[in-house]
């Protein structure tokens, strides 16, 4: 009784479901034109409110990133990454991530995929490779066009210290990639969880919803201070170690610490999801 062993010519497993391929995809989808659309227009959003409410720098009481919002573009650019990165910036994370494996099942796309055939592992790495960069194309938009709006209006400076001090521009620019970058790093958890959970369901929304829900739960547990030094093992305890970095004299220790525990999690969590899509029954 004969086994067929041979496989169709010029077949190679890394020429499947191409990355091009899968990022026109996704770029084509609604859900990334929509986020894409919000996280452009929320700087628009915060000039208005600025107009406004006034100068907030002329405000009495404690001084913060906020205060010094309209001193030039770069301040402008660091607040919109201050008011967004424990919230807003999470949702197109979770949305990328959680939503890729997910809405093929609900497609009942699935498994003409792997029928293709796409390896599961090249379909998971595929997908999570778009995933993760349309994530960082998300934070990079928002403070570039925040950087653009607040300089047309505000003009083109030094990034003013809420605690005193300045950073000549050219820093103020480096100090800001450093701090998209520590962000994107940060919410790698949150990648991680969307797209374990994303290979678990067939409902792209309880993926979604899942990741979202548990950031939030580590957000509320960090503001337990009960805790202690437990919060340290918390990726939300890090979340906004980026501020050390926009200082005169930056402080790299909490940076590092959010770093290694965040990427910690993720590899434990991207793992989870690749073995757990290996021996999942595809019925969708």
């Amino acid at each position: 009784m004969s086994t067929l062993t041979e496989v169709a010519s010029g077949y190679q497993t890394r020429h499947t479901l191409p990355l091009r391929v899968e990022l026109v995809r996704q770029l084509k989808r609604r859900r990334t034109l929509v986020m894409g659309a919000v996280l452009g227009l929320l700087p628009f959003v915060l000039l208005i409110a600025f107009a406004i409410g006034g100068d907030p720098s002329s405000r009495d009481g404690r001084i913060t990133l906020m205060n010094t919002a309209t001193a030039s573009g770069a301040n402008f650019a660091a607040v919109n990454l201050f008011v967004s990165a424990g919230f807003l910036l999470v949702i197109p994370v979770a949305l990328f991530c959680g939503d890729t494996v997910a809405s093929e099942a609900s497609w009942s796309s699935l498994r003409y995929l792997l029928a293709a055939p796409v390896p599961r592992a090249r379909l998971l790495w595929s997908k999570l490779t778009v995933a993760l960069g349309l994530s960082l194309a998300a934070m990079i938009l928002l403070p570039v066009v925040a950087l653009a709006v607040g300089t047309a209006a505000y003009g083109w400076g030094p990034l003013q210290i809420p605690t005193g001090g300045a950073l000549d521009t050219g820093t103020a620019v480096q100090r800001l990639v450093v701090t998209v970058a520590y962000i994107f790093v940060s919410q790698l958890v949150t990648a991680g969880l969307a797209f374990w959970l994303s290979t678990k369901t067939d409902a792209p929304l309880g993926a979604v919803g899942g990741a979202v829900g548990l950031t939030i739960v580590g957000n509320v547990l960090d503001a337990v201070t009960a805790l202690g030094h437990w919060r340290d093992f918390l990726p939300a305890h890090w979340q906004f170690a980026w501020a050390d970095a926009v200082q005169p004299h930056p402080e790299w220790s909490g940076m590092i610490q959010g770093t290694a525990i965040s990427i910690t999690y993720a590899l434990v969590l991207f793992a989870l999801a690749f073995r757990g899509f290996a021996r999942k029954d595809i019925v969708s």
